[in-house]
């Protein structure tokens, strides 16, 4: 499995991350699916609404608007972003715990400036491809 996203998304993410620390920013990713692949054709910042630094909670109302501009736009909501201050980009507890929609995918980022994408599949997390595009 494959995301493809323009390089500038990855640097918006990164510089999300490093502007959230000590807390964790979240986001979400629009796109198109490509078979088992997506394309990220918009990010959409959200309110982290979580109590503790080291968790993320999409706040309600940013998720619903990130519905209504993907589907006003043709696209889908096709994965959620977030950053680790103080860990790897790597799918927590927490984040494996908190996985639940099927071919879901997720970029976890530090403000280190490591950034891996993972997708929920059958119950687990797996590693995905991330691919930056020049557009």
């Amino acid at each position: 499995m494959k995301l493809t996203m323009p390089g500038a998304f990855q640097a918006q993410i990164l510089q999300a991350a490093r502007a959230a620390t000590p807390a964790e920013c979240c986001g979400l990713i629009l796109g198109r699916r490509e078979g088992e692949d997506a394309v990220a054709l918009g990010l959409h910042a959200a309110r982290n609404l979580a109590a503790a630094v080291d968790r993320f909670e999409v706040a309600p109302a940013d998720q619903f608007a990130a519905q209504r501009a993907a589907r006003a736009a043709g696209l889908a909501v096709i994965g959620c972003y977030h950053s680790h201050p103080d860990g790897a980009a790597q799918p927590s507890t927490e984040d494996r715990n908190g996985a639940g929609e099927e071919n879901f995918f997720w970029l976890i980022a530090t403000p280190a400036g490591a950034m891996a994408a993972f997708v929920y599949l059958r119950g687990v997390m797996v590693g995905a491809d991330l691919v930056t595009s020049s557009s």
